[in-house]
């Protein structure tokens, strides 16, 4: 298989289409063969960025401050919305979006700095609000762990959300903003067939995983979130009851879902995806988003983006609301409280600081 054409192992996709903002692209040689090719691996790069947090004016998201450590996400989930966002770091969608990571090195400092300013308000702070703050780099970097260790120093209440088992490395710091009412734990279940879950999201924690660490996280006294997304319709969308269900058994105690969204080149990847993988159902289940989306694959207006519209898009809801209803699990987020927030005084000068 030749890379550029199809599937690379361990990896969404292998195509780099176009940059909607650049004029020149990069084309693989369709005769170089396998063992000619260079290898996809993955190249992490320093971001300068001065800030850390950003301002979201959307009414779609619970949120309206976030932090993300990372641009760019390794785990590679074929599906994901934040692919187009690479672009505008000069990369492509595809196969850059989960191999050209960007990395903002000071972002526990910047986000120091912003807490500390008498203009901060105590508001929730939403870490991942596009890509996963705990890819497989995090491990070595530790940028999320830095940014939680902020955060909990003053007491500044936190939601994230992950498909990443690593998320459990942090339950120290969990602990003590749940003692003020000042984390929500995400966790985003897809599937629960680890076959279907190693072709979306290569890279991520198998299904069965992040059962376990949603169990790992409610044990320590953490209340976690389980976000069913993204809800493909003829694909996983049979699996909501199943998926509330066994979320519920960890120790969830609140859920959610999102109607799949395939903004500009996403529809082109997910489309390939679906022939790489599921020809005989690709029409189908491109046929199924087109009659949430008013007949396109994508649809971005506000209050429809979430969720879709129409008769398909009502029955998602209905199955998703009689699935919380049987498993006992609430639908909205619980809110967090900014009554703890302090500014730490000044850090004592240790004894062989400069």
């Amino acid at each position: 298989m030749r890379y550029g054409d199809s599937a690379v192992r361990g990896r969404g996709t292998a195509k780099n289409p176009r940059n909607r903002f650049e004029v020149l692209s990069l084309e693989p040689d369709p005769d170089v063969l396998d063992d000619e090719a260079p290898s996809p691996r993955t190249v992490f790069l320093d971001d300068r960025s001065r800030t850390i947090v950003t301002r979201n004016d959307s009414p779609d998201i619970p949120f309206d401050r976030s932090v993300n450590p990372y641009r760019g996400c390794e785990h590679g989930c074929i599906y994901c919305y934040a692919r187009p966002y690479h672009e505008y770091a000069g990369f492509s969608a595809g196969l850059d979006f989960e191999s050209r990571i960007l990395v903002k090195r000071e972002a526990p400092a910047l986000l120091r700095k912003e807490l500390a300013k008498p203009s901060w308000e105590p508001q929730v702070v939403n870490l991942s609000g596009v890509t996963d703050c705990y890819q497989p780099i995090e491990r070595t970097l530790r940028l999320t762990r830095g940014c939680l260790e902020v955060l909990a120093e003053f007491r500044n209440p936190v939601g994230l959300i992950t498909k990443s088992a690593l998320v459990t490395r942090d339950l120290d710091l969990f602990r003590r903003l749940a003692a003020h009412d000042a984390v929500l734990v995400g966790v985003s279940l897809t599937t629960l067939d680890a076959e279907l879950a190693s072709k979306l999201e290569p890279r991520a924690a198998r299904p069965a995983r992040r059962l376990e660490a949603i169990a790992e996280i409610a044990a320590a006294g953490v209340p976690v979130h389980v976000s069913v997304a993204p809800v493909i319709p003829g694909l996983n969308e049979h699996e909501i009851p199943r998926i509330v269900a066994a979320a519920r058994d960890a120790g969830a105690t609140s859920a959610s879902y999102l109607a799949v969204r395939l903004p500009y080149g996403v529809k082109d990847l997910f489309s390939q995806w679906l022939e790489d993988h599921f020809p005989d159902r690709k029409e189908k289940v491109l046929n199924r988003i087109r009659s949430l989306r008013g007949g396109k694959l994508s649809d971005a207006r506000f209050g429809h983006r979430m969720r879709g519209e129409g008769i398909h898009a009502d029955a998602m809801e209905q199955l998703f609301r009689v699935a919380c209803a049987r498993a006992g699990l609430e639908r909205d987020r619980r809110p967090l409280s900014t009554d703890a927030f302090r500014v730490p005084g000044p850090r004592q000068a240790g004894l062989f600081d400069a």
